[in-house]
């Protein structure tokens, strides 16, 4: 069985007392908005509001102001044949020039943004981060100065002395933080896909100048000690890895320069102060008896 839809749609047609007003239009600009009569192009078109609501559209010649036009709204009541104006305002045509969207501050930041001097809180509600103390979810820990006195505590909080927070800190990585930290330090130049890590003799994890880091990340990073190690002062993956390694050696042996080769049946001509290659008579280096 067909449902039949009887509302017609149609598009709305302006109404043609109000759409006759342009000069009402024209004249409110100048008289009630205040707008220079130099400033207010041609009528453009007409675009209707609603029931009786007409806006009237004026090209705007100001230069400051190219592609904008005036934007005059008209009324009627119902079986009035007096239209009076509702508001003015100047909005972008088309083709204006516009300013780029609007984007709050903490979404244009990048990484290495924050210079000498800048402060770059971190909101109440980062995801990256948890209070202290949390006992519920991924990120739940106990009381991380109180022993452990039961089993049901047993695998809560830090096992070493090494993975205690600093004193004073309210907030520490949070399940998400420690994941999108994991995940922005592999996949960076100081992950195992870089081609310094593919031409490596060894990873960093069997280096000597590898400083692993403490928790749950130190399974997979540390801190690079060597000086002369492009990465040094960094923190790479344990699976990283560069031509500085402590143990690296050479695989083959050590270029030798070549012998010199001596020429000892040719030999070249030389002047010497006093004696004329051309007036000198040589004899053969072998005679036939």
């Amino acid at each position: 069985m067909a449902v039949v839809n009887t509302i017609r749609s149609r598009a709305k047609e302006p109404d043609q007392v109000c759409a006759d007003a342009v000069d009402l239009a024209r004249r409110s600009l100048v008289e009630d908005a205040g707008v220079a009569r130099d400033t207010i192009g041609d009528h453009v078109g007409v675009e209707a509001a609603g029931d009786r609501v007409v806006i009237h559209l004026f090209v705007c010649a100001d230069p400051a102001y190219a592609g904008w036009r005036w934007a005059v709204t008209v009324a009627r009541a119902p079986r009035s044949k007096i239209v009076t104006v509702d508001e003015s305002v100047l909005l972008p045509g088309p083709d204006a020039l516009l300013a780029p969207e609007w984007v709050p501050w903490q979404d244009r930041l990048l990484p290495g943004d924050v210079g000498i001097g800048d402060l770059l809180p971190a909101s109440p509600d980062d995801e990256r981060l948890v209070p202290f103390v949390v006992l519920d979810g991924d990120d739940a820990v106990t009381d991380w100065f109180r022993p452990r006195t039961d089993t049901e505590n047993d695998e809560a909080g830090p096992r070493t002395a090494a993975e205690l927070p600093m004193p004073g800190r309210s907030r520490v990585l949070s399940a998400f933080g420690r994941d999108d930290t994991a995940e922005r330090w592999y996949s960076s130049d100081h992950g195992p896909q870089t081609p310094l890590s593919h031409a490596a003799p060894a990873n960093c994890v069997s280096c000597g100048f590898f400083v692993p880091l403490s928790g749950g990340l130190g399974r997979f990073f540390g801190a690079c000690g060597n000086s002369y190690a492009p990465d040094d002062g960094r923190v790479v993956s344990a699976d990283h890895g560069c031509g500085a390694h402590s143990e690296a050696m050479l695989t083959g042996s050590a270029a030798q320069a070549n012998v010199p080769v001596i020429d000892e049946f040719g030999y070249d001509l030389v002047e010497l102060p006093g004696v004329s290659v051309d007036e000198t008579v040589f004899e053969p280096l072998s005679r036939e008896e």
